[in-house]
């Protein structure tokens, strides 16, 4: 089950579902014509799963399930990060299967079996795996990890998130790290609005997490949400300085990146409070100073619209600067700071674009 960080508000938590009503435990046999008692074995059922396997073999699934998202007793060991009930659960699979079967066809099917019980999702599309990786419970995560298979692995829970996405948004730095050794490929997934575990673990400010990502794959420095923006864009907008360092560092030329409304890094930042990001973007390349948005908008025009004082006056002190520049509706920054309401802020701003050649 994951956190409220991660639902937001785009999570369905299926209140109206409508449960198919389970089959007894207690069958011994399936509901065809009866048979005499002594032809039919008693059937097997796995508490964890409900798997029940009779002795021909044939396999049946009675789904048990629990809490408000119907979740198995693997998914709560795991929520609990209680790794001595998780090993139990897999375990005994093992010793309720003897009798069943033998050698090496009984080794393939506990197998089977506990791949079956990890993949298996709650309500909200979520494996035990994922809920692990979500509240941050690593050994929780190795013990899965040994009977997890690709398809687990890259299993997107309702919000589209798998457990490498989830891990990075939560900052779980050795998760990642284990699950990104066990397939460097998850980083590559999207989630939601196409954004990427680097994406994420940017706009939350996970620092050990994105660099974890870059050293595996730099190149996903390029990706981007539906919206263009990408890792910088976000990470610039939050005042994240160490992960705006990271990312310039791997490509500089990332500041001069766009997204779907003509908007740099630089355009982000100066919506934020951090003159220190503003200035990395700007020791970065300069002339970003000037690149108008789709509106006409340099980051003057969006630092004064905000009323931010000091990254007004830090971009007036470059030379770069063209306190005059004029926007799509023929605005300068001066036309908009005598917009804004009156206040000390508006005011301060007037008076430094004046100072400035306003």
């Amino acid at each position: 089950m994951a956190s409220e960080i991660e639902r937001g508000t785009g999570r369905d938590l299926e209140k109206g579902l409508i449960m198919t009503p389970e089959p007894s435990q207690n069958s011994t046999a399936d509901p065809s014509p009866t048979p005499s008692p002594s032809s039919v074995p008693p059937a097997l059922v796995l508490s964890n799963s409900g798997k029940r396997i009779d002795q021909a073999g044939k396999k049946k699934y009675v789904k048990q399930v629990t809490g408000r998202h119907n979740d198995t007793e693997l998914h709560l060991a795991a929520q609990r990060g209680d790794l001595a009930a998780v090993r139990q659960i897999l375990d005994d699979i093992d010793s309720q299967m003897v009798g069943t079967l033998s050698g090496a066809e009984l080794d393939a099917e506990v197998a089977e079996v506990r791949v079956s019980v990890v993949n298996e999702v709650n309500e909200l599309g979520e494996t035990a795996l994922f809920t692990a990786a979500d509240r941050g419970h690593l050994e929780v995560v190795k013990e899965l990890l040994k009977y997890s298979n690709k398809e687990c692995l890259m299993k997107k829970n309702r919000s589209g998130f798998d457990a490498l996405h989830i891990a990075s948004s939560q900052g779980h730095h050795a998760i990642v790290q284990v699950l990104l050794d066990h397939d460097p490929g998850l980083s590559k997934t999207l989630g939601p609005s196409s954004a990427t575990p680097l994406i994420s673990a940017s706009t939350r400010g996970h620092t050990a997490v994105v660099n974890e990502l870059l050293a595996k794959d730099c190149s996903l420095i390029e990706n981007t949400r539906t919206n263009g923006k990408n890792a910088l864009h976000l990470a610039a907008r939050q005042g994240h300085v160490e992960i705006v360092k990271a990312l310039l560092d791997k490509d500089s030329q990332l500041a001069r990146r766009t997204d779907k409304k003509g908007q740099t890094a630089l355009h982000m930042a100066v919506k934020g409070q951090s003159c220190e990001v503003v200035r990395l973007l700007l020791e970065a390349d300069a002339a970003i100073v000037m690149l108008p948005d789709k509106f006409g908008n340099t980051a003057l025009h969006v630092a004064t619209r905000k009323k931010r004082v000091e990254i007004v006056n830090e971009l007036l002190m470059l030379r770069d600067t063209n306190v005059n520049a004029l926007t799509r509706d023929h605005k300068t920054a001066l036309d908009i700071a005598e917009d804004l309401p009156l206040s000390e802020e508006s005011a301060d701003i007037r008076d430094c674009l004046t100072r400035y050649g306003a």
